[in-house]
Order: structure tokens, then sequence, then C-alpha cells
């Protein structure tokens, strides 16, 4: 199956690209410490999960968020989309 057009014009993703450059540098001896995407070490805390286990379920926490993101952001991402992906 052939890839869509616009998928071959978009970036590399960047987390790939890191994870590409970590592996590299490990296998070439060096000692990283990786500050990357923010997996956690240790499960999360038993309030956190109670309060997860409370909202489950409820209509109002069944949705994605109505944030409208910050203003500027907003109005910069027609021209950015644009200018990636034409």
């Amino acid at each position: 199956m052939e890839d869509f057009y616009r998928i071959r014009r978009l970036p590399p993703y960047v987390f790939e690209e890191v994870n590409k450059a970590k592996a590299k540098a490990r296998n070439a001896g060096a000692d990283i410490i990786d500050l990357g995407m923010g997996n956690p070490d240790l499960p999360a805390p038993p309030h956190v999960i109670e309060k997860l286990k409370e909202t489950l379920g409820k209509p109002r926490t069944d949705r994605y968020s109505a944030s409208r993101a910050f203003p500027d952001c907003a109005a910069r991402r027609p021209r950015t989309m644009s200018a990636v992906s034409g």
C-alpha cells in the first residue's frame, strides 16, 4: 500500500529522532541520562489512583478538554500548518 503523499511530506517524528540519537550514543559507550518523554520510574501515588477511580465514567470527564489553548498559539497554528503541509 502506498503512503498518502502528504504523509511523506511531514517532518520526522522528533521523539523517534531523539531515540535514535540516544541509541547511537549508548551503542558508542556514552552514559546517557534520559530526561526524555517523562516516563515514570515509580507507580502513581495512591491518592492519584483513587481520584482517577472516582472520576471514571462520569459524563463530565468522558470528553476531551474544552480548552481553547493559548490564544497566540492558536493564532499561529494555521500559518504553521500551511508552511508544513502546503
